[in-house]
């Protein structure tokens, strides 16, 4: 069987965390998927409240420690991200935007992403829409068009019995990420470190002005 990698970022910072639960339901139910299309899957988890410091030293000295530098790695590697947030202030956190921020802005071309997030109540799930995937559209990952929202009363006793609409959401999300992996060539793509960066024009070169 063929294998796909899966990087599943959570930005939740309590512990434990509904963020991560949301995380952990998303990957569940994407491996599940992938495997219906006989695809293999390696999952990594990334807890960032766990590389909180590691992240602002990064953004303060420029450069990541051996950690935060694996992590990186594996993102820019993967096949497909599940990214999931807490919403603060009609957005996501300021920890999960630092971490974005330290990504290298042609990592994540042509990935596939799904977003999530979770909150007090339903109203802030248009952050979904209106903040995060605009987010990774300005990167050129490829959103699905699925996002997920979790409020508090979706984790209540007997919630998912209640209503069915959460894990129907889920399961739609996943199964688009699947397709997606599925279909990416970004595990044959091959990158050249000593490619030019689009527009250069090396001085006194063909085209110089």
């Amino acid at each position: 069987m063929a294998t796909r990698r899966l990087v599943v970022v959570s930005a939740g910072l309590s512990q434990p965390s509904s963020t991560r639960l949301l995380a952990d339901r998303l990957a569940e139910a994407t491996v599940g998927m992938l495997a219906n299309r006989e695809l293999e899957t390696t999952v990594e988890i990334v807890e960032l409240r766990d590389l909180a410091h590691d992240i602002v030293n990064n953004l303060i000295a420029g450069f990541p420690s051996p950690r935060l530098a694996a992590v990186l790695e594996s993102v820019s590697n993967a096949d497909g991200l599940i990214a999931v947030t807490p919403i603060f202030t009609t957005s996501y956190s300021g920890l999960f935007k630092s971490f974005i921020d330290i990504i290298d802005p042609a990592a994540l071309t042509d990935l596939p992403v799904l977003i999530g997030a979770t909150g007090g109540t339903e109203r802030h799930s248009l952050a979904l829409d209106y903040s995060m995937r605009p987010l990774f559209t300005y990167l050129h990952a490829v959103v699905t068009p699925t996002s997920v929202y979790a409020a508090s009363s979706d984790w209540g006793t007997g919630a998912d019995g209640a209503s069915s609409a959460l894990p129907d959401r889920i399961g739609r999300a996943a199964g688009e990420l699947a397709a997606l992996m599925r279909d990416s060539e970004r595990s044959s793509r091959i990158i050249d470190p000593f490619a030019l960066p689009a527009g250069f024009s090396p001085v006194g070169g063909y085209g110089a002005q």
